[in-house]
């Protein structure tokens, strides 16, 4: 299937779809019109024209007589809209299964991967996908029936599981760390946490960090959520009604330090301006005002390592579960200051 009939049912031009299909640097100016095409894209099949050329000259080899195909699962989300990391890390993985003469199959969320369990087997309709990504924590109760569908998985997430599959991880602990560590250094005592705290390992790095240094765990600053842009908005909201407000904020990710920045601006209070900090590096993050200092994770790194291991595994490479953990890194932006004495 040619770019020209994929451009033609997107309402686009045939560049505009090669730059989202086979640029792996390229941000569409319309993720609407982004995602439009990656979904008519693998509605039509469409082979990356690498792949295309080795099948016409039949120089691929016997087991790659056809691309692979891997469907995408978004764990803990209904939409990509509620987490903007992995919408992002979705969009790397898509390039990345390109770049690797691969397909990327249906973005899966809770609800349609029960389905599809439930009409897994011989008889089923369809038959499943070569692979399966996971992006994020997958329920522990799914693992087994995921493996005997899919029977190739490989996790994406900011935390590691004890479960029996591949994952590509970057410490949220880690990141937590740096982040108050920084802030710490910036003469910070009064720290609040916006963001989950159930078994989260971005939670732990936060007061692991206090207790390092000394420093009080005042669970008055502490703002359980479930790191949405709404709730981080609703929770700043609550800490501007505070008489004794901390100075500097931890969001456990930049969608939740989105929300912060929102309130700030429409509920703006003379003298008061904390530093503000979070984890994931989205490309939001570097369009605030002030920019938002951030922890980046490398999302387009985790979705090459990824494709890499399902294609070591399918290939025989490997049996074992392999975990492969990249280091984040600081971003020092704007919204981070020195405390005020």
């Amino acid at each position: 299937m040619s770019l020209k009939e994929i451009a033609r049912r997107a309402g686009t031009s045939v560049s505009t779809v090669s730059r989202v299909l086979n640029q792996k640097n390229y941000r569409c100016s319309s993720p609407d019109l982004e995602q439009r095409i990656w979904d008519i894209a693998r509605e039509l099949s469409y082979v990356p024209n690498k792949a295309a050329r080795s099948l016409k000259a039949g120089t691929g080899t016997q087991k790659e007589a056809r691309p692979y195909r891997f469907d995408l699962f978004l764990t803990r989300f209904p939409s990509l809209d509620q987490d903007l990391f992995f919408r992002e890390l979705c969009e790397d993985l898509r390039k990345e299964l390109f770049s690797q003469n691969c397909l990327p199959g249906k973005l899966l969320t809770l609800p349609q991967i029960s389905s599809i369990l439930e009409d897994a087997g011989p008889f089923s309709k369809e038959p499943p996908a070569d692979g399966l990504i996971l992006l994020g924590k997958c329920p522990s109760e799914l693992i087994t029936p995921l493996k005997g569908t899919y029977k190739n998985l490989v996790g994406i997430d900011r935390n590691p599981t004890d479960f029996d599959y591949d994952e590509v991880v970057c410490s949220g602990t880690d990141a937590a760390v740096t982040a108050m560590n920084y802030l710490i250094s910036l003469g910070h005592k009064k720290i609040a946490y916006i963001g989950d705290c159930s078994y989260e390992a971005r939670y732990i790095g936060y007061y692991q960090s206090l207790v390092s240094h000394r420093l009080p765990l005042d669970y008055s600053n502490i703002f359980p959520t479930g790191q949405t842009r709404e709730e981080g908005r609703q929770m700043m909201k609550m800490i501007l009604e505070k008489k004794n407000r901390p100075t500097a904020i931890f969001c456990a990710n930049d969608s939740t330090a989105l929300g912060v920045f929102d309130c700030l601006k429409s509920h703006r209070q003379k003298g008061y301006l904390p530093s503000i900090i979070s984890i994931d590096n989205i490309q939001e993050s570097a369009e605030t005002r002030p920019m938002l200092t951030t922890i980046d994770i490398p999302k387009k790194a985790m979705a090459h390592h990824a494709v890499l291991l399902l294609l070591d595994r399918i290939r025989g490479g490997h049996r074992e579960a392999v975990r492969t953990e990249l280091p984040c890194r600081l971003l020092p932006r704007e919204s981070c200051s020195y405390c005020p004495q």
